[in-house]
């Protein structure tokens, strides 16, 4: 029972890992209005010739889930820690590619500390695509 209770949690942790991966996809085609209403103002923005590029910064060290706390403030922590860029480059107004840099892995995954920039447009084109069918 124990076994596949932690099995069901793993799961479920590697499934909202995977959010910014399938965001890299998902985005693609969405409206500069659009991402910016569900990722809120860049924080940086670069025009170039054929389009322009929109970037969004987590700079706070985001901390997986596993940490070990004991008596005297001891405290292990095997989860990673990360920061994220979430970086969207648009042509003709809308998202034609979608990239993350900084260090951003942790104990779930490459990409997992930039999930909070990513999540609410990941659901948004989500929706969007189920509306389509």
């Amino acid at each position: 029972m124990m076994n596949r209770a932690a099995l069901s949690l793993l799961l479920l942790v590697s499934g909202c890992a995977d959010i910014p991966g399938r965001a890299r996809h998902d985005l693609v085609g969405m409206a500069r209005s659009d991402l910016i209403a569900c990722a809120g103002v860049p924080d940086n923005r670069e025009a170039l010739p054929d389009g322009e590029v929109l970037q969004w910064r987590q700079d706070q060290q985001v901390q997986g889930p596993f940490t070990l706390k004991g008596p005297m403030s001891l405290e292990l922590d095997l989860s990673g820690h990360g920061t994220c860029h979430f970086v969207a480059r648009l042509r003709q107004g809308r998202v034609a590619q979608v990239e993350y840099t900084g260090p951003s892995g942790t104990l779930l995954g490459p990409y997992s500390a930039c999930r909070p920039l990513v999540l609410a447009c990941e659901r948004q084109a989500r929706l969007s695509l189920k509306s389509d069918r």
